[in-house]
């Protein structure tokens, strides 16, 4: 079984993330993937976020219906600090014998070796690597392996569209349908 495992605030998810994974399904031929919604990123500790309920539900609206995609919550049961050597142990724990793939930004890269128990993190996953529009491919460093996914590089991110949200401007072809209703009703990140 191959797996692949996106971590991220998803602070909302958007429909760049959902073009993320369908290239990852398609081109690692991966069974399934799941969306890992991340407590606290280490690397961003001022970072607020959105509560990972409501995350996490706007996960699942946007996943619904999908078949190979789902959202795991993982992470925000354990609360503080999200590393990925945790995540990948449970995954590694839960679905003996897969192979596990862990998506990252193409800005991660670089950083790969400043994560929690990197040697450990290189010999659980395969990491993956999503394309940044205009950036040259990343180099991984070692002890890591990975490769790059080719399809759908969008500059779509969350920051751009919270502020979007802030500032009253439209959000619409950005979030998936159901996810812009939910966030609209909620009055989330308006504030």
């Amino acid at each position: 079984m191959k797996l692949g495992i996106y971590g991220g605030s998803f602070d909302p998810v958007h429909l760049g993330h959902l073009l993320v994974a369908q290239a990852a399904l398609e081109e690692l031929q991966l069974d399934r993937i799941f969306f890992v919604p991340a407590a606290q990123s280490p690397f961003k500790p001022a970072n607020t976020l959105a509560a990972g309920p409501i995350r996490l539900r706007l996960l699942r609206l946007a996943l619904a219906g999908k078949t190979r995609a789902e959202a795991d919550d993982e992470e925000l049961r354990r609360g503080g600090v999200s590393y990925t050597i945790d995540t990948l142990r449970s995954f590694a724990a839960r679905f003996a014998g897969a192979e596990l793939f862990y998506l990252i930004g193409a800005d991660n890269v670089a950083k790969l070796n400043e994560w929690r128990e990197p040697a450990e993190l290189a010999r659980l996953a395969e990491f993956v690597v999503i394309p940044r529009p205009g950036e040259p491919p990343a180099n991984f460093p070692a002890p890591f392996r990975g490769r790059h996914l080719k399809g759908f590089p969008t500059g779509i991110s969350s920051s751009e569209i919270r502020h979007r949200l802030k500032a009253g401007l439209t959000v619409e072809h950005l979030l998936p349908d159901a996810v812009a209703g939910a966030v609209q009703a909620a009055g989330i990140y308006r504030d």
